[in-house]
C-alpha cells in the first residue's frame, strides 16, 4: 500500500469567478484573483491510500462515506491516473521520484484501487470554499501518490472552479483561458505568502447552515438571464484583475482594499440581476459593510475592506497593525451570546481585545447585536497544499480504512 496525507486552504476571492461558459470542463467567463488563507487556520485533510488488496475505490466525507458516483470526483481521479500513465509511457531520465512506497511497482499501481477520506476543520457548504480546498486537497493527494508533477491546477479546477486557486499559496490568479479544451484555463502564483506577511484577515461567520441556492445552480441562472454578467466579464474584470495585482506587487493596501470591496458589491449586484434574484447576503451581513465604511471614515483612510462569496459570511482584509481596533470593534457591536458547548467565540491568531474608543463607537450607526455571529476566525495568507510527514496524521489506518468513524 501507498499512502499519502495533505492538507490544502481555502481561498477567498477578492475578483470575483461567477459564470461558466463551458459546464463540463468548468471553465470560468472571466478571470479571478484570490488570496490563500493560512491552513493552520482552515484547511481540508485528505488521505489517500492506494493498495492492490482494495476490491474497490471508496470515499469517506468528515466521517461518513460517500457514493464516487459523483462525476467531477471521478474525473479528478481518471485526470491524474492518465497523467501518470503518460509519464509512465515517456519516462524522463531520472524517474525515481515515482517510484512506490514499501516496494509498490508504480507501474502496478496505476491497476490499484484507491481509499480516499478526507475532513474539514470548517463548515462545508456555508459560502466558506469548502469544495475549493476538498477538491485541491484530493488531487495534491492522488498527484502525490501518482507520481504525478508540474501543475496540476487544471485537474483541481475539473473539480471545483475556485479549487485550482488552493493549488497555491500567496495571491493567485486563475486565467480563464481561450482555448476550447481548457488546457490553458490554469492557476498562477501572483506573489507569495511570504510577500505581504502584513496582511490579516477576519472571517466573520454569520451561519454555518447549507446555504438555499448553490453556486453551480446560481451561476447557471445568471448566464442565462443576466445582462449585466457579460459587461462584468468583458468590461470591468480584465481591468480589475490588472489594477489589483498592482496594488498587490506594490503593497498598496488602499487600492487592494477599494477593488476588493467594488468587486464584492459586483458579484452581489450582478446575483440580483439575476431572474428570479440570487441574494447571498442578509440584514447581518450588510450591518457588516456598514461597520467597515464606518470605521473607514472615522480614520479617513481605507484600512479596512470586505468581501462575501455566495453566502452571507464576510471576509475582512486588513493590515497587522490595524487589526486588533478591528478586531475589538467587531467583537464590541457582534458581541458573543451564549456559550455554544464551549467553543471560542474568537478563533485562530490570537489578539488583544479592548474597548474601542467613544469615538469610534460613534462612527459605527447602529446598536450592538449580540447573537449575530456565530464565531470569529482571525488568520493571514498562507501556502499552498502541504504533505504531512507524520504517519500519525493519516486518517486511513494500515488497512486502508478511516481511523475516526464516528461510532
Amino acid at each position: 500500500m501507498k499512502i499519502v496525507t495533505c492538507r490544502a486552504p481555502v481561498n477567498i476571492a477578492v475578483i470575483k469567478y461567477w459564470g461558466k461558459r463551458n459546464e463540463q470542463l468548468i471553465l470560468p467567463v472571466n478571470s479571478s484573483l484570490s488570496a490563500t488563507l493560512h491552513i493552520d487556520q482552515l484547511c481540508t485533510k485528505t488521505t489517500v491510500a492506494a493498495s492492490n488488496a482494495f476490491q474497490s475505490d471508496r470515499i469517506w466525507l468528515n466521517g461518513k462515506e460517500q457514493s464516487l458516483d459523483n462525476p467531477r470526483l471521478q474525473k479528478c481521479l481518471r485526470e491524474i491516473r492518465q497523467r501518470a500513465r503518460k509519464r509512465k509511457s515517456s519516462p524522463s531520465k531520472d524517474d525515481s521520484s515515482s517510484a512506490g512506497e514499501g516496494g509498490c511497482d508504480p507501474e502496478q499501481m496505476l491497476d490499484w484501487h484507491v481509499h480516499i477520506c478526507s475532513e474539514n476543520n470548517f463548515p462545508t457548504a456555508a459560502g466558506l470554499a469548502s469544495s475549493a480546498a476538498g477538491y485541491a486537497c484530493l488531487v495534491a493527494s492522488l498527484a502525490q501518490v501518482y507520481g504525478v508533477e508540474g501543475n496540476v491546477s487544471d485537474i483541481a479546477r475539473q473539480g471545483s472552479g475556485s479549487a485550482c486557486r488552493s493549488m497555491y499559496g500567496g495571491f493567485v490568479e486563475w486565467l480563464m483561458g481561450r482555448k476550447r479544451n481548457g488546457e490553458d484555463s490554469i492557476a498562477k502564483q501572483v506573489v507569495s505568502e511570504d510577500y505581504w506577511p502584513e496582511i490579516r484577515i477576519l472571517i466573520l461567520v454569520v451561519s454555518d447552515q447549507k446555504k438555499a441556492t448553490s453556486s453551480t445552480t446560481g451561476m447557471q441562472a445568471t448566464v442565462q438571464t443576466s445582462p449585466l454578467l457579460k459587461y462584468r466579464a468583458d468590461v470591468v474584470v480584465p481591468e480589475r484583475m490588472a489594477a489589483i495585482a498592482t496594488a498587490i506587487k506594490e503593497r498598496n493596501f488602499e487600492s487592494f482594499a477599494e477593488l476588493t470591496m467594488k468587486d464584492s458589491n459586483q458579484f452581489h449586484a450582478v446575483c440580483l440581476d439575476t431572474h428570479p434574484p440570487i441574494s447571498y447576503m442578509n440584514d447581518t451581513s450588510r450591518t457588516i459593510v456598514r461597520l467597515v465604511h464606518g470605521f473607514n471614515a472615522f480614520h479617513n483612510q481605507t484600512k479596512a475592506a470586505y468581501t462575501f462569496d455566495a453566502g452571507p459570511n464576510a471576509v475582512i482584509f486588513t493590515l497587522e497593525d490595524d487589526v486588533e481596533e478591528l478586531l475589538s470593534l467587531v467583537n464590541y457591536f457582534f458581541p458573543q451570546g451564549e456559550e455554544t458547548n464551549g467553543a471560542s467565540f474568537i478563533r485562530g491568531i490570537p489578539a488583544d481585545l479592548k474597548t474601542p474608543s467613544e469615538e469610534l463607537q460613534a462612527a459605527v450607526p447602529f446598536d450592538p447585536r449580540p447573537n449575530s455571529l456565530r464565531y470569529i476566525i482571525h488568520t493571514k495568507v498562507g501556502p499552498g497544499p502541504a504533505t504531512e510527514e507524520d504517519s500519525s496524521q493519516h486518517l486511513l489506518d494500515r488497512d486502508g480504512q478511516p481511523k475516526n468513524l464516528p461510532k
